[in-house]
């Protein structure tokens, strides 16, 4: 039989999706694309906006209308949040809570009536396909910092925090290692709790990082890796002794997300955000001090309830102050059982649209300024594969920055160059994002 799989959302539903097709795969099931015709389409959903849910709910449709004798189910967040309301859809023939992605591929093949052809394994562990040059490994699941806007710690286990222990976490980079990967990013739904199981939101403060940074120094002395790079971080993790220790770990990428979502101290407030603005360029400022040229990007939420175009503008010009070298700029949107969804001046849609063009705009500009700062300089880079740009075909990749760098097919081919590989490279050309 044939299945095929559709990742909307974040990096750890990418993750996720990945040991869910291993799952098939023990259980004889071609994997195909999702444009293919297939007998099971899983889609791994995503509930974090109304347009997340949109997007779930005409994936789902896709897939029943490429094949209407297929098995299709609904797997994730957008299933935690929608409850049993889906199976009234008539294109979705199951529905998995993210606790059950560990045996989507049990209940499927027990729900078609199919017999198992291996024993089941809960397989934490992720080798993810073939065709990267990079892998993303989860080692942390669950949220408590209860975000005002925010759907995921209601959806992820209800505040409930877990980590996958260093060894494990060791073993499988030393995997990761022998199947050819050079760089591994480490992600998980709150990153900066890795290690930290207290149900006090501040203890992961208190421990400044270090098991986040005891972890990284372990995985980083696996042979064969390369790179370590750390996925979204909360800003209070950003302190002295967590960067000393990263700045002395060579294979650390010097790329840092590091989630803002206004630069304006009232509406982080009721964003029950924990920092000020003037504390996150504090960290900004840290992270720059450590590391040459960092890449410090951020999350920005527009409209948020009761936002006012002063509001707004302050945050403008904080990103404006600060120009980190990428934004991803997101329109405010209502998550039903979240404490924003029922404050009172709810910004219009025409409004958020307005407001998100113009930090778009301004990301644009930070985008390019950032990257032309490389133009001239020799980085490493790990290569990826080819791609085509204003007609012209390039062998891409990107440095430890994640500065997206194209070098001409027939120069890398006269150079040696090969996918899956680190050169060291004078950067001609800036690809665009």
């Amino acid at each position: 039989m044939r299945a095929a799989f559709l990742t909307l959302g974040c990096k750890v539903n990418f993750y996720e999706t990945e040991k869910m097709m291993e799952q098939f795969r023990q259980r004889g099931f071609e994997i195909v694309d999702f444009k293919e015709r297939a007998d099971v389409y899983i889609i791994n959903t995503c509930t974090v906006t109304n347009m997340a849910d949109r997007k779930s709910r005409q994936m789902i449709h896709r897939a029943k209308k490429k094949n209407p004798q297929s098995f299709v189910a609904a797997v994730g967040c957008y299933v935690e949040s929608g409850g049993d309301a889906l199976l009234e859809d008539p294109a979705i023939d199951a529905a998995f809570s993210n606790r059950d992605k560990l045996t989507v591929a049990e209940q499927v093949v027990q729900r078609l009536g199919l017999t198992e052809s291996s024993t089941h394994v809960e397989l934490e562990r992720g080798i993810l396909s073939q065709d990267r040059t990079r892998s993303f490994l989860k080692i942390q699941d669950g949220c408590n910092q209860f975000c005002s806007y925010c759907i995921i710690p209601y959806v992820r286990g209800g505040g409930r925090l877990v980590s996958t222990p260093p060894g494990e976490v060791v073993s499988q980079v030393r995997e990761l290692a022998a199947a050819g990967y050079k760089e591994v990013v480490l992600t998980g739904i709150h990153l900066s709790s890795y290690g930290v199981e207290s149900s006090d939101a501040r203890e992961f403060v208190r421990a400044k990082g270090e098991p986040l940074l005891a972890v990284v120094r372990e995985a980083a002395r696996v042979e064969g890796i390369r790179r370590i790079r750390l996925g979204s971080l909360e800003p209070r993790i950003v302190s002295e002794e967590f960067l000393g220790g990263l700045a002395q770990i060579d294979e650390a990428c010097p790329h840092f997300h590091l989630s803002l979502q206004s630069g304006c101290d009232t509406v982080l407030q009721r964003m029950n955000r924990h920092y000020t603005a003037v504390e996150y360029k504090e960290k900004v400022d840290m992270l720059r001090r450590y590391f040459q040229e960092p890449a410090v990007t951020t999350d920005v939420i527009v409209g948020f309830p009761g936002e006012t175009e002063d509001e707004f503008q302050r945050t403008r010009a904080f990103l404006r102050d600060i120009r980190l070298a990428d934004m991803h700029v997101f329109k405010y949107s209502p998550r039903t059982g979240t404490p924003a969804a029922v404050m009172a001046e709810q910004i219009s849609p025409e409004l958020k649209s307005l407001r998100s063009d113009l930090l778009i705009s301004d990301a644009e500009e930070y985008r390019r300024e950032y990257g032309e700062r490389f133009i001239g300089q020799t980085e490493q880079v790990l290569f990826e594969e080819t791609t085509v740009e204003n007609g012209e075909t390039y062998l891409y990749g990107h440095t430890g920055r994640y500065v997206k760098v194209g070098v001409p097919l027939p120069e890398a081919q006269e150079k040696g160059y090969q996918e899956n590989e680190i050169y060291e490279v004078r950067i001609g050309k800036i690809l665009s994002k």
